[in-house]
């Protein structure tokens, strides 16, 4: 695979700094039963990389005293990491939101029947990956038979009460381009999304998240190996809103990885960009615990054009929104 960080060191990128920290955001392992094109982590059912009991246990402990009021836990597929289940319920002890970035088919897996169940028994914010309504699409990009197995998944979800609009039970829905494109405009396309999605299947949602392609891992390699990436960093830069700036997830989002490092954002993390304080090359976790980090400066790249281009783009979807 084509390393993109040479590509993207060199930048003017404006510099910013965090503010009061609001999700501490973990990725359990590259682990995931599927290899999506579009995937930033180069997650895959061949990665071994998890995160361990030692490093579970400094999350849980980091939430304890931090306020921190959002764990958003991603992955690979998050699930599929045998801690998975103990951190979950130990964050909702403390009283803490708990999000799962669900690429939906893992429901369906051997060993797995009853993980809607237990994600509806403690409440957790489900945001599935469903980067088109259309069924070529999403398989083309995912998988053969993708999302036919995402929508058997979606309906076992609404059976529990998820994405139902007087419930408490969320269930958001991500979008992602089929390629070096921006998304369209947030709204509108989650009108289409619930159109169809309710029409064809039956299928109820809370909220589509539009995100962009990160130029980065498996998305950057393709754009490498295609001709592509000059074009598509071209278009990010020149769609750049200073208005974005206030609203970019990393000024209150803290990323962490399998080892227990720190950074600045998901995206960073997979490009080895880490938060660095007190002059440290990188940071771990158990170290910040009772810390500020507010102030201190994020590091940056050409990538966070991606992030700042057109309405914006985080792990909530567009930005403002």
């Amino acid at each position: 695979m084509l390393a993109t960080l040479p590509y993207l060191a060199d930048t003017d990128f404006p510099a910013i700094t965090r503010k009061g920290l609001e999700v501490l955001q973990v990725n359990l392992g590259y682990r995931c039963n599927q290899s999506c094109l579009h995937c930033h982590v180069n997650a895959g059912p061949h990665r071994t990389e998890e995160m361990g009991a030692e490093n579970v246990a400094t999350v849980i402990d980091f939430l304890s005293v931090s306020g921190v009021g959002t764990l958003d836990i991603t992955g690979g597929a998050p699930e599929l990491n045998p801690h998975f289940r103990h951190l979950v319920t130990q964050a909702r002890s403390l009283g803490v939101r708990v999000m799962d970035r669900c690429n939906l088919t893992i429901l369906l897996e051997p060993g797995h029947e009853d993980l809607a169940d237990f994600l509806a028994a403690n409440s957790v914010e489900v945001v599935a990956s469903l980067p088109c309504y259309l069924e070529d699409n999403v398989d083309r990009q995912r998988g053969k038979g993708v999302f036919g197995r995402s929508v058997t998944a979606l309906r076992r979800l609404n059976a529990l009460g998820y994405g139902r609009p007087a419930g408490d039970l969320k269930l958001n829905l991500v979008y992602n381009p089929q390629g070096p494109s921006l998304p369209p405009e947030q709204d509108a396309l989650e009108d289409a999304y619930r159109a169809h999605l309710r029409t064809n299947f039956g299928v109820e949602f809370n909220s589509l998240f539009t995100l962009a392609n990160m130029p980065i891992q498996r998305f950057g390699s393709t754009l490498l190996s295609k001709g592509q990436f000059s074009e598509y960093m071209a278009l990010l830069r020149g769609s750049h809103r200073d208005e974005n700036l206030e609203h970019v997830m990393c000024r209150s989002l803290l990323s962490v990885d399998w080892q227990g490092y720190v950074y600045d954002c998901d995206f960073n993390q997979m490009l080895g960009l880490p938060l660095r304080i007190n002059g440290k090359s990188r940071e771990r976790l158990v170290d910040l615990i009772g810390r500020d980090l507010s102030g201190t400066p994020i590091a940056v790249a050409d990538h966070c054009f991606g992030c700042t281009a057109g309405q914006g783009s985080s792990c909530g979807g567009a930005l403002g929104e």
